[in-house]
């Protein structure tokens, strides 16, 4: 399986960010890390081992890249309103620095990967997808949280909306994006039931996208599947199965 790393300073975001992508060939899937994790987490923790078979087959193109979570959403040391702007800028970030990274890598310019990530990962994939529906292809958002009101304290502006899915979504009625998302191919929100899961926040999402008509699957996992690795080495590669021709 090849493996390659890169980076690059960003002055957007104020440091270097690393990214790795395993793969010679096949579809792009852009991986966002849990919680306050880095590129490599999905290695660490054998993910993209569930997936090797789909990578060496080449199915499958992987990225997977930093996020800024332990500088935003999870350090108590910021403020609320610099937490949402690093959230602005990381958005910034994915489009004009990783997607031309892997639209370049594919030979494709006109190339639309999907997006994944797990807990506090699920959040940023499915932030992603719902903002740029045009550049992205779809989401496989697993065990996640789609509202990050409580990191903020109660404070509330433009940039919190506008990556807060459950802020932007109920009142998204525009010409462009609005019918982009009701041609959707593949969007799965998969949570369990088991410990340490919260379904209903995946519930929460899939009736915001059910009352604009977004169609999407739904899938609630047994009670014994809980919030940890080895459900997700199960649930990555069993919707990946399901999107990849």
């Amino acid at each position: 399986m090849e493996r390659r790393i890169t980076g690059w300073f960003s002055h957007r975001l104020g440091r270097e960010m690393p990214l790795v992508a395993y793969g010679h060939a096949g579809y792009p899937l852009l991986m966002f890390p849990t919680a306050g994790a880095d590129f490599l987490e999905y290695e660490r923790f054998h993910l993209v081992d569930a997936i090797r078979y789909l990578i060496e087959a080449g199915r499958v193109r992987v990225y997977s890249i930093n996020s800024v979570n332990r500088y935003s959403l999870l350090n108590d040391e910021a403020s609320p309103a610099w937490k949402a702007e690093l959230l602005s800028r990381y958005d910034s970030y994915i489009t004009e620095d990783v997607l031309p990274l892997i639209r370049n890598d594919m030979g494709d310019a006109n190339a639309r990967p999907l997006v994944t990530g797990a807990s506090l990962g699920a959040f940023l994939s499915a932030n992603a997808y719902f903002r740029h529906p045009d550049l992205l292809r779809g989401m496989i958002a697993m065990s996640g949280s789609y509202d990050v009101r409580s990191y903020l304290k109660g404070y509330h502006d433009e940039n919190v909306y506008f990556n807060n899915p459950m802020s932007y979504l109920p009142n998204l009625n525009d010409d462009h994006y609005l019918p982009l998302l009701r041609r959707a191919e593949a969007i799965y929100i998969v949570s369990g039931q088991g410990a340490y899961e919260a379904p209903e926040r995946s519930q929460q999402l899939s009736a915001v996208l059910s009352a604009k008509g977004i169609p999407h699957k739904l899938e609630l996992w047994g009670h014994d599947v809980e919030h940890d690795w080895p459900w997700w080495r199960k649930m990555l590669p069993y919707y990946l199965e399901q999107i990849l021709w």
